[in-house]
């Protein structure tokens, strides 16, 4: 239980890695608050197997580009659960694959609110309450080598989801440390809408590993940084990706 009595709150919570880590948290102890976007069902899905297990989770709906939502969030975490102790901002998302040349600057934005401004807007929010604790990002190996086609805007976006990560440690240290996961190919839905499989196939021929990683994979690593198996790391950006990059 490396997490009793700690409160934390995942973002896009409802699928893929967020409900993995919502789970794997809550396992470990924690009360964990959700958040959504669209659609409650995932969300529900992930708060019904927390409470099933015997732990404590809330979901709740908001658009974590607007600075209202990402308030709200966090205060109705806080009325529920009586504090802050762990922020996951892993909500994000490509949107879609745009070439700079055909793309808008509707799209740039879109693109740099989903994954970089809600990360600012979460962590500003959750700061009024933490004065202790550990935040984890979700940044990508986009982040490191530029992307594939048509994805400059979510590499540029996630590059500084990077680069803030290191800040945020300095800034924040010695009581808040701030970490990073960049991930490459997790089996999700973000691949199953963006990635073709002969590309996935491609990928599980030539990483080390011969697999693609699993949520559960990326779960586990949110969980080592947020707990103090993690206690000397802070400001990293840690490569998740079967061997595929080395940095």
């Amino acid at each position: 239980m490396k997490l009793q009595g700690k409160t934390a709150i995942v973002t896009g919570g409802g699928r893929d890695i967020g409900a993995a880590v919502a789970i794997k948290l809550a396992a470990e102890g924690a009360r964990v608050a959700i958040s959504y976007f669209s659609s409650s069902t995932g969300a529900d899905a992930t708060v019904e197997r927390i409470t099933a297990a015997g732990g404590e989770a809330i979901a709740v709906q908001g658009d974590l580009k607007k600075e209202a939502d990402c308030n709200a969030l966090v205060a109705k975490t806080v009325e529920a659960f009586g504090g802050v102790d762990v922020l996951v901002n892993n909500a994000g998302g490509l949107i879609a694959r745009k070439k700079i040349a055909e793309s808008s600057l509707a799209h740039w934005h879109e693109v740099m609110d989903t994954n970089l401004t809600s990360t600012f807007l979460m962590t500003h929010a959750c700061l009024q309450h933490m004065t202790a604790g550990t935040i984890v990002n979700l940044a990508s190996q986009a982040g490191r080598d530029g992307g594939g086609p048509g994805a400059v805007p979510y590499a540029t976006s996630k590059g500084a989801v990077m680069t803030m990560t290191r800040g945020l440690a300095k800034e924040l240290g010695p009581h808040i440390r701030v970490n990073a996961l960049c991930p490459g190919m997790i089996d999700t839905d973000f691949h199953n809408v963006h990635t073709p499989d002969a590309g996935r196939r491609g990928f599980e021929a030539n990483a080390p590993v011969k697999r693609q990683g699993h949520v559960d994979d990326a779960a586990n690593l949110v969980l080592f940084l947020a707990c103090d198996d993690s206690a000397f790391i802070t400001g990293a950006n840690i490569d998740i990706n079967g061997g595929m990059l080395f940095s």
